[in-house]
């Protein structure tokens, strides 16, 4: 899989479309999520996410500008509920063959004042029942649904049943199903992140107990730095104590296991082995 870099951004196609707006094109790169787009310094009115590995319609920064997003072809199964807050403009978004399942998700969109055209074809959301309905009734904005204009008729439809007793119901379901899928997606994603980078992930309370034991061991820690600092020979060992406090991690000469001299060794060599958790 491809980063998203600025580098990358600023060597892709950028253009002037059919109609008239600035666009960027990021097609075929097969990026895994939305990042570094500060890059764009907000110059594009449409940005081409099409035919990527991209999982969650997130992680914008603040694009007044942005106008139009396309992501066919990719892996979407989350939007973020705070896009109306980085991309207030936006009026168009495709999602056609996605992966987006559940219709709680459509709930994200609600607050976004300008989105008029929105296609969710070939996504296993378009197939659950009252789809149509349901997206109507929560973007009341919309005026395109998957290429079909929506009618009065299906938005005073779409409101009356919603409203009525079997509608709250299915409102109640679908808000149920929203939590559970994001408890799902949030512990995939992290599972995924680790194998991607190839780095295992510790444990949280691995990570308390650590602090427990930095809290318990404070003065001692006080006493065993201000006399390695009276006894620096020099400002270049004064500098790689320096190094070794600034990991954030309780040197070694500190807590018995070897000397000042031995740590600032290590220091030098780039290297500052953790404090194991016994």
């Amino acid at each position: 899989m491809v980063k998203l870099t600025p580098d990358l951004i600023n060597n892709c196609i950028q253009r002037i479309n059919p109609i008239r707006d600035r666009e960027l094109n990021l097609r075929g790169l097969k990026i895994p999520m939305i990042e570094n787009l500060g890059a764009t310094l907000n110059q594009f009115d449409t940005i081409d996410f099409s035919d990527n590995d991209i999982r969650k319609l997130d992680n914008f920064p603040l694009l007044p500008r942005l106008k139009n997003i396309i992501l066919n072809n990719n892996r979407v199964v989350r939007i973020s509920p705070t896009l109306h807050e980085v991309i207030p403009s936006l009026e168009s978004l495709v999602l056609t063959n996605n992966m987006l399942q559940d219709l709680g998700e459509i709930d994200n969109l609600s607050k976004l004042q300008h989105l008029t055209h929105l296609t969710l074809l070939f996504s296993p959301v378009s197939t659950k029942e009252f789809f149509r309905q349901y997206v109507i009734f929560r973007l009341p904005q919309l005026k395109v649904l998957d290429f079909k204009k929506i009618t009065m008729k299906e938005r005073d439809e779409a409101k009356a049943f919603f409203k009525s007793k079997r509608g709250k119901e299915i409102r109640k379901e679908i808000a149920t199903n929203r939590s559970t899928d994001e408890e799902f997606v949030e512990d995939d994603d992290e599972e995924a992140t680790s194998v991607s980078n190839g780095i295992a992930l510790k444990s949280s309370h691995k990570a308390v107990r650590r602090g427990q034991l930095l809290a318990e061991n404070t003065s001692e820690v006080n006493e065993k730095i201000k006399e390695a600092i009276r006894n620096a020979t020099s400002l270049e060992e004064i500098e790689r104590l320096n190094q070794v406090l600034k990991s954030g991690q309780i040197p070694q000469f500190m807590t018995g296991s070897t000397t000042i001299t031995e740590t600032l060794a290590t220091a030098a060599g780039g290297e500052v082995e953790e404090m194991e958790d016994n």
